[in-house]
């Protein structure tokens, strides 16, 4: 098998999630959202206003109240709906619930993101109710994303993605260098494959290469999860236990899986973009941006292999 059929005929997946309850509204500002202290980066961040993040994921529920005003831009690589390019219709909710973390905005009742006035870009790439898809169509919606314009200019400045596959396919890895070379930051979940040992590796890709921003899971006591994978390339960890955010009924769910870590650090990088940018009085290279938010860890003491440079902190200037 050569490598183009590699592409075309593996699955990617989503990494595994756990759904642990499902409710109609909610009244308070999600637990993940506090512990990173985003609230306190909002005033001088101006809440990530106008930064655009594509969510390469399951798609998104468009219509939801949370979500709505948000979203700059959509596009579908899947099969899903007769390949329908403008149809992200989110079937597992797993993509809805990954925007909303990011930048849900603000309602009288609902759930707030980390950066509430960021904008979305939606790329479909995966499909169905469980979430998977071949990756070419991971690749393309990379592609989509590193090159997109927006109505009045607007670049992306942020890819985030909560899914991978054990293989490490080179045309994968072509396109996130891609990316990372237009100036876009990749943040990417580093698995659900974990054994809880500093002494093995587990690798999922994108998650794995080198270039990305590699996410591992803390529960809200800012324990490592047991699930999250370990490796020398995870960069820090954020929330991944028990996160609320928005769903694809309309409603909210909370979930747990370093799925729901990664839009924490995607959220965060459009809130240190914003206020970096503001500070230097220009346009920030990824590399730039990368090390703006790794001065925003704290180490908790662990294992570098399980938290890399510790959880994020937008509490630090």
């Amino acid at each position: 098998m050569n490598n183009n059929d590699e592409v075309k005929n593996n699955e990617v997946k989503l990494i595994p999630y756990e759904v642990l309850e499902v409710v109609e509204e909610v009244t308070e500002m999600p637990p993940g959202v506090k512990l990173i202290n985003a609230p306190t980066a909002w005033q001088k961040s101006d809440k990530g206003k106008d930064i655009v993040v594509a969510v390469l994921d399951t798609g998104c529920k468009t219509d939801h109240v949370d979500l709505k005003d948000r979203i700059i831009g959509v596009r579908n690589f899947t099969t899903d709906d007769n390949s329908d390019p403008n149809n992200v219709s989110d079937y597992a909710g797993h993509g809805t619930h990954v925007a909303g973390t990011i930048a849900a905005t603000e309602n009288n009742q609902g759930v707030l993101g980390v950066a509430p006035q960021a904008k979305l870009l939606i790329v479909k790439v995966l499909a169905g109710k469980k979430g998977s898809g071949a990756y070419e169509w991971i690749i393309n919606g990379i592609n989509y994303a590193a090159n997109w314009k927006g109505p009045n200019g607007e670049k992306v400045r942020v890819i985030s993605m909560s899914l991978g596959g054990p293989q490490d396919v080179p045309e994968l890895h072509e396109a996130v260098k891609n990316a990372i070379s237009k100036g876009v930051l990749v943040v990417c979940a580093a698995g659900n494959s974990g054994d809880n040992r500093p002494d093995t590796d587990e690798f999922d890709y994108p998650g794995a290469y080198q270039e990305v921003v590699e996410v591992g899971a803390v529960d809200l006591n800012k324990n490592i999860s047991r699930f999250s994978d370990s490796n020398l390339n995870v960069d820090l960890v954020a929330p991944g236990e028990g996160i609320l955010s928005t769903y694809n009924n309309g409603g909210y769910a909370t979930l747990s899986g370093t799925s729901m870590a990664t839009p924490h650090v995607s959220g965060g990088s459009a809130l240190i973009i914003k206020q970096s940018e503001k500070e230097f009085e220009r346009t920030l290279s990824e590399d730039e941006i990368y090390a703006q938010l790794i001065k925003r860890t704290d180490s908790l003491g662990n294992s570098k292999r399980f938290e890399g440079n510790g959880i994020l902190n937008l509490g630090k200037e």
